[in-house]
């Protein structure tokens, strides 16, 4: 009796169960690391217009239609190169890592500064996720349907297709990708988070978005900031502790009133 699981079955469901379990460990973490938040957990509560639960209702949703489409663009796309791909060379393993990480960005960046600008999408559909004012963890996800399918879904299949990723690989560079949209929803500046380390695109710059002041800046997600430099969208910010502990993203001054 065969019992493995194909790799696109665990491509398709491996960036889900990561989304929890990741986003999990930063709410346990979030309960004993009051000195590395961003905003207080009386904030959190105070401020976010979307309950907790009305959160998680919404983030399975486009969980539920994320493996919908990835099952589909596994079967359109069949086993024609899978067996030729799957043993891929290490380098060509990153490259396609690579490409995938700017298509997404790419097309992240532009459909996101669009869904600002035009105001009927930002009022009806955009700022969903702009109900969370103080951004956690498991609220990474958390988008009208049609954002979602638009931004995530539909990005994630444009960048498994241009780079030419095999189902095997996209178990990885998927999960991975979920990992790191997690972690700049955390809400917290932990010490040693590598994440901070190699990508400037990262927790606190991501709150600056979330913030009223950063609201038409720092649209990059989830990997680079380059867009937002070559496009005059970049806020610069400082990240400073408060004295009650913690810390707070502050813009500077020649951008706050543009």
């Amino acid at each position: 009796m065969d019992l493995r699981i194909s790799d696109e079955l665990l491509g398709t469901f491996a960036p889900i169960v990561v989304y929890w379990i990741y986003s999990g460990i930063y709410v346990v973490l979030g309960l004993f690391s009051e000195n590395y938040r961003l905003h207080t957990k009386q904030e959190e509560d105070e401020k976010n217009l979307a309950s907790k639960g009305a959160v998680v209702k919404g983030v399975i949703l486009q969980q539920v239609v994320q493996a919908v489409v990835a099952t589909l663009l596994f079967a359109v796309t069949g086993n024609d190169s899978q067996d030729t791909n799957q043993n891929a060379s290490l380098l060509v393993s990153a490259r396609q890592f690579v490409i995938a990480m700017l298509v997404i960005d790419t097309w992240q960046y532009f459909m996101h500064r669009y869904m600002h600008h035009n105001k009927f999408l930002y009022k009806h559909i955009h700022s969903q996720h702009h109900r969370l004012i103080v951004p956690y963890s498991f609220g990474a996800l958390y988008n009208h349907p049609l954002e979602g399918l638009i931004l995530d879904t539909i990005g994630g299949a444009l960048s498994f297709l241009i780079s030419g990723m095999s189902p095997r690989i996209s178990i990885f560079f998927f999960s991975f990708a979920t990992i790191k949209t997690v972690d700049d929803h955390c809400g917290l500046w932990l010490p040693g988070n590598l994440f901070h380390i190699f990508f400037n695109n990262n927790s606190a710059y991501h709150d600056v978005h979330h913030q009223l002041f950063g609201n038409k800046y720092n649209y990059s997600q989830p990997f680079f900031v380059m867009w937002d430099k070559i496009l005059g969208t970049y806020m610069p910010y400082t990240l400073e502790k408060k004295v009650g502990g913690g810390f707070e993203t502050r813009p500077c001054k020649d951008h706050k009133d543009d």
